[in-house]
């Protein structure tokens, strides 16, 4: 039998952009022959990845994972809308949800993450590719942790258990009950996933926005006395927190009080204190340049009329 080394593995994955268990199991089919291997994926189905992977993949799904004092939220993108309802692609996606929660959120420390049944992440998702046939992608993670509380979690537009097109976290410190804590938790995330806060206060907004929207609210108002101005923007600016800042935003569930008027009244109400940490939102696609291919679904009506 050849000796099969990872440098062989390796080149033929280049070559083929199939998982690390496929080509090694191609290497041993073809006695450590490049070529054949190739030639023994190709008619696997298996080596298909590579070619796909330039397409635009901005459909697929969020996921959501928690236990105890951790939530992640994961998203894996692919060509079309059809594949979220794939069972093997929300089983790929739950799979890396639960393995981001336990190894890493960071996403090229998680494609080499061990895949249950063998191979890493970046192995499931080449398989996945090869499987479903369209070009599939682990775009971003993010992990959330409380030292003493309770991760508030909400998913929108729900596929299945835990999958969707919105995921929210929210991490809630407090020494409180953490039935009380989830329930109250679940309803800020629901906010957040409505409401889409760029940040949790006035001093967590990045600077370069803050700063852009002072140039604005500055240049809107040119010609008025310098101190008429900085009146003006410091004003325009706190209205803008009220839009874009969590704590500071009227409450969905009660419009007449803020976020943190109703954290407020939940810590007092239970007598415990309590106090918002960080939340993260993902939603479906945000972000991506998608390709404009005309109505869809008006050449599907029509062709369903021929």
């Amino acid at each position: 039998m050849a000796v099969i080394t990872a440098s062989m593995v390796k080149e033929l994955r280049d070559k083929t952009g199939a998982g690390m268990m496929d080509c090694k199991a191609a290497l041993n089919e073809t006695k450590g022959e490049i070529e054949p291997a190739v030639d023994w994926l190709r008619k696997k189905g298996l080596a298909k990845a590579a070619k796909k992977s330039g397409r635009v993949a901005a459909e697929g799904l969020v996921a959501l994972a928690h236990h105890g004092d951790r939530g992640v939220v994961v998203e894996v993108n692919s060509e079309t809308d059809f594949v979220a309802r794939n069972e093997s692609f929300q089983a790929l996606v739950r799979n890396v949800a639960k393995i981001a929660l336990e190894k890493a959120d960071d996403v090229e420390a998680l494609k080499t993450a061990e895949y249950p049944g063998g191979g890493n992440v970046a192995d499931a998702i080449s398989h996945a590719v090869a499987t479903i046939g369209e070009n599939i992608t682990l775009r971003r993670a993010k992990r959330l942790q409380v030292t003493n509380g309770v991760i508030g979690t909400y998913v929108h537009n729900l596929v299945a258990e835990g999958l969707g097109k919105i995921a929210v976290l929210v991490a809630l410190e407090s020494p409180g009950k953490h039935a009380d804590l989830a329930t109250f938790g679940r309803e800020i995330a629901m906010h957040v996933a409505a409401t889409n806060p760029l940040a949790l206060d006035s001093t967590s907004l990045d600077k370069e926005t803050v700063a852009r929207e002072r140039a604005i609210l500055s240049e809107k108002h040119q010609g008025k006395p310098a101190h008429v101005i900085e009146k003006i923007v410091e004003s325009g600016l706190k209205t803008y927190y009220k839009e874009v800042c969590l704590i500071d935003q009227a409450y969905v569930r009660d419009p007449s009080k803020t976020v943190g008027q109703a954290v407020q009244e939940f810590g007092n109400r239970t007598k415990q204190p309590l106090r918002i940490a960080s939340f993260v939102r993902y939603a479906l696609g945000e972000g991506i340049e998608k390709k404009n291919d005309g109505d869809f679904a008006a050449e599907v009506a029509a062709v369903a009329k021929g």
